[in-house]
């Protein structure tokens, strides 16, 4: 119900997002002109001091509001990080920005200026007057997400992340991009592709052409992920597909699922808890975040052990939650279940009993913790 109500207010309440975004003339030197970019900072950036990945918004006079709206939204709930969303404004200039040559499917004359001034200047301008991570996403439809691909082929990428919507691509980009994702080895890229069955046909027929041929590309450096809808038009797919393209990007960042839960975890023959960190060791590696873990992942991983009673984990558990969590009682009480169900009663006593001078958390009271304490007392006669 909760996230309900936040979508539907979300929906109403353009003017309470539109007073987040910065709209800014930017001169260009290579472009030769000045061009307005928007920018949307995180609800708290001037709260704190914390670095945030960049979203690029391609077509911002009409997809950027879409992409701000579904990153404010997904942030809140903590299922992508939060991040600073910038878009560049090319009304009536889409199609010189996004030239390219028919003999060569490269950038040329005000297409190659583009290219440089989203290197060269924008993406500069944003890392030297905002608190940017390393990771960065690049977003375009149509011909846009056609243009987004020619950062992917530079020896270095200019971005981690492409979302290529209904892509209308260049004669030779699928043949590019096919031997680009065979060769890139650095870190972690991530590529999100998607068409409908109403497209219009060329696009439809070139893209799932092209999503068939980079998926024949065995590279575990790259991510794909491909929708093929059913319904959206060229010009409403954005509105389907960015929601699922930033789910797909952010996978690892979200809260442990019921189905990594009944999938994963559930399957591991390894400790839970080496995979609970490994998760968020993921997460700093990939997007530059030192997140704290969440106390539902710590729940979702305490419900593995219980169901397959390997109490032995529950000392991990609790030591990890102790270094995480120090002024509360989610340690001590995974610590008191670890010595209770490894034969050690009175230790898991005085642990319950030591946790009143914490904080509660989760769902994990003082009361239940005497409670416990208690109980082992009077089985015990301690």
């Amino acid at each position: 119900m909760k996230r309900l109500l936040f979508f539907l207010t979300l929906l109403l309440s353009t003017q309470s997002i539109s007073s987040q975004v910065i709209y800014k003339d930017l001169n260009s030197s290579i472009l030769g002109e000045s061009r307005q970019i928007k920018i949307q900072l995180p609800r708290d950036y001037d709260q704190n001091d914390k670095k945030y990945p960049i979203i690029f918004v391609m077509d911002a006079d009409y997809l950027f509001e879409i992409v701000a709206g579904n990153v404010d939204y997904y942030s809140y709930w903590e299922d992508i990080p939060e991040s600073i969303v910038v878009g560049v404004n090319q009304l009536d200039k889409r199609d010189a920005d996004c030239l390219y040559s028919e003999q060569n499917s490269l950038p040329i004359e005000t297409g190659s200026k583009f290219f440089e001034f989203v290197g060269i200047e924008l993406i500069p301008y944003l890392e030297k007057n905002y608190r940017t991570e390393k990771f960065k996403v690049a977003i375009g439809h149509g011909v846009s997400g056609n243009f987004i691909n020619y950062w992917m082929l530079k020896p270095v990428p200019l971005f981690q992340a492409y979302v290529s919507l209904s892509p209308d691509l260049a004669p030779d980009m699928t043949q590019f991009l096919t031997e680009r994702v065979g060769t890139l080895k650095e870190g972690k890229t991530f590529y999100y592709l998607a068409t409908s069955d109403s497209d219009i046909k060329r696009i439809r027929v070139e893209t799932e052409a092209l999503n068939e041929s980079i998926s024949a590309i065995d590279n575990k450096s790259v991510m794909r992920s491909y929708d093929l809808f059913e319904g959206p038009t060229h010009y409403s797919l954005p509105a389907h597909a960015i929601p699922k393209a930033l789910e797909s990007i952010f996978l690892v960042f979200q809260p442990i699922s019921k189905k990594e839960y009944k999938e994963v975890i559930l399957e591991l023959e390894g400790s839970p808890v080496d995979y609970l960190t490994e998760k968020y060791a993921s997460i700093k590696e990939l997007f530059g975040i030192d997140k704290h873990i969440l106390v539902n992942d710590f729940k979702a991983i305490a419900a593995a052990i219980k169901k397959k009673e390997n109490w032995e984990y529950y000392e991990a558990l609790g030591n990890l939650a102790r270094k995480q969590y120090q002024e509360t009682l989610l340690g001590n009480y995974y610590l008191a279940r670890f010595y209770e169900e490894t034969g050690e009663p009175k230790k898991a006593m005085k642990t319950y009993q030591s946790g009143y001078v914490l904080n509660e958390i989760g769902g994990i009271t003082k009361d239940h913790m005497l409670e416990q304490a208690e109980q082992i007392k009077a089985d015990f006669g301690y």
